[in-house]
């Protein structure tokens, strides 16, 4: 189940993030959702902890 949230993310951040969201796209060929990227992120963040 997924709840709709809102952030707010610095500037510096949103270039990385999107940068990083247009690299996947680059090597999957596929559409990456920006919310599909930042929940990969916070899950492998999470469990480095």
């Amino acid at each position: 189940m997924s709840q709709r949230v809102t952030i707010v993310i610095n500037d510096e951040l949103m270039i990385k993030l999107r940068n990083l969201q247009a690299k996947k796209i680059k090597e999957s060929h596929q559409f990456v959702s920006f919310s599909k990227l930042l929940n990969e992120l916070l899950i492998s963040g999470l469990k480095k902890q």
